[in-house]
């Protein structure tokens, strides 16, 4: 039997040889039964759509601005580029050990040295050439020509799984960099959610004070013309115009705020800083408070959010990684074979006798290294016991987030509810000191006190208001929603 029927068996042998290293099998956490804190009595599951929890807050300009940042943010962007980058590295992996083939022509001239005695080295190169006999011989100071075509192949076999755990550890890769983008996209939908909630915050806070400041213009018109008459001492408008003084100094650091907010949502979703000034100009609308939602189940939480799934991937590809550096304490076998044509001229090049083939194997066994390879293996493990403790701290925060998210939910409905009573009282307070004063029981001091408590429980209100949201788009960014779209994409 030729030899190179005899490798075809034997790669077949080596090919179907073991794979080192361990196999990889996903840690499998102890969740508690049910989150420690407790879930807002008005929960309701069937009123959210937690791939798209933004929408339950019934702004279209929230849902404009979210489906924006998932199509053009630069961190978005950003991430599909790497999924793609590691789907690149998985088939370049998976090519690595797969047979090569390399198709070469040439051409090689040797002029040789007149000074030099008959060369027999020129049989080597086919014979022929300027001046030369015609049978692979030159005389001194003439030359040879030699032309060439065809292939050469090369495959290093994977007996021992080195090339396996390769594969395998990039599509563990891959599938981290799809998880991590979803992650990306969770995160991106709660900064947008929680910017614009800023800003509409501070825009409810502008117009509550523009409220009061028109109202204060009113009552200083009226102690003018009261003061003027004689009807009240004339130190009174000076003081009410000193409280609307106050007052209208408030207004400049809220409108600096707004426009700093629309830069950072702006560029948040990929436009230049002013790109939206026109589009939120215009105040929103108030929309009932949406209601909460509840948990669920711990164990659900860790299927569900993006970054536990990319890090228990990283995990998987970080113990592909020791079989491959395992792989290089064993032989490496090579097999490697040259088809060509070869011949002194062209005219007779492509012919049965121009036919010149070669076969090799290569067998190379790791002898004495000072424990480098050893020392890789150990390396490998060690960045595996890093990702599995990696894995933890992420499932730890996981269940963090949700708990964190669960009592600012809890405390921001309690302070809205106590700080509207607090307003209504405050605005009671107002109407009996005001009455008081219209009937000469007291001075404008007590009404200018009394409205200033109540201007700062408006106030209160409006930013507890803006906390109340901002901590439901905190629960459901913590829950893991809002990937799925940018998933399908």
């Amino acid at each position: 039997m030729s030899r190179p029927s005899l490798m075809i068996p034997l790669a077949a042998l080596f090919a179907s040889g073991c794979t080192v290293g361990p196999d990889y099998h996903p840690p499998s956490e102890a969740a508690p039964p049910a989150f420690a804190e407790a879930v807002p009595a008005n929960a309701r599951a069937d009123v959210v759509d937690l791939e798209h929890w933004w929408t339950v807050f019934g702004d279209p300009e929230l849902d404009r601005l979210v489906d924006a940042a998932l199509n053009d943010a630069p961190d978005i962007r950003l991430v599909a580029s790497r999924v793609r980058q590691a789907r690149i590295a998985a088939g370049i992996a998976r090519a690595r050990y797969l047979p090569q083939i390399n198709a070469s022509g040439g051409v090689n001239r040797i002029d040789f040295s007149k000074n030099a005695g008959f060369s027999s080295l020129a049989s080597l190169f086919g014979g022929g050439g300027s001046g030369s006999s015609g049978q692979g011989i030159a005389t001194p100071g003439n030359g040879i020509t030699t032309y060439s075509a065809g292939f050469d192949a090369s495959w290093e076999i994977d007996l021992f799984g080195g090339g396996r755990r390769a594969v395998e550890g990039a599509k563990a890769r891959v599938d981290a960099a799809e998880w991590t983008a979803r992650d990306a996209a969770v995160s991106l939908s709660g900064e947008v959610a929680n910017g614009y909630f800023q800003f509409r915050t501070l825009q409810r806070r502008e117009s509550v004070l523009r409220e009061d400041i028109a109202r204060q213009e009113r009552q200083l018109e009226l102690r003018q013309h009261r003061a003027q008459a004689g009807l009240t001492p004339g130190d009174e408008p000076i003081r009410e115009q000193a409280s609307l003084s106050q007052l209208r100094a408030s207004l400049e650091p809220l409108l600096i705020e707004q426009r700093i907010e629309m830069h950072a949502l702006a560029v948040l979703i990929g436009r230049a800083p002013g790109a939206l000034i026109d589009e939120l100009s215009a105040p929103a609308p108030a929309v009932a408070v949406p209601p909460a939602i509840p948990p669920g189940l711990p164990s659900e939480l860790l299927q569900r959010r993006p970054d536990v799934r990319a890090a228990e991937r990283q995990l998987a590809a970080a113990t592909a990684d020791i079989g491959v550096a395992t792989a290089d304490l064993y032989p490496h076998i090579s097999l490697t074979g040259v088809a060509e044509l070869l011949s002194s001229g062209l005219s007779n090049l492509v012919s049965r006798d121009s036919v010149q083939t070669s076969a090799g194997a290569r067998l190379a066994f790791p002898l004495l290294d000072f424990g480098r390879r050893r020392g890789e293996v150990d390396n490998r493990r060690e960045a595996m016991t890093q990702a599995y403790i990696a894995y933890q701290k992420v499932v730890l925060g996981a269940f963090r987030d949700v708990e964190d998210a669960l009592v600012r939910v809890d405390g921001a409905q309690k302070q809205t509810a106590q700080l509207a009573a607090g307003v209504a009282d405050s605005k009671r307070a107002l109407d009996v000191a005001d009455a008081r004063y219209q009937s000469g029981l007291t001075d404008l001091s007590a009404v200018l006190q009394a409205r200033g408590g109540w201007i700062a429980q408006r106030q209160a209100l409006v930013v507890a208001q803006g906390s109340l949201d901002q901590a439901l788009a905190s629960l459901y960014k913590a829950l893991g929603g809002g990937w799925q779209q940018q998933a399908a994409q």
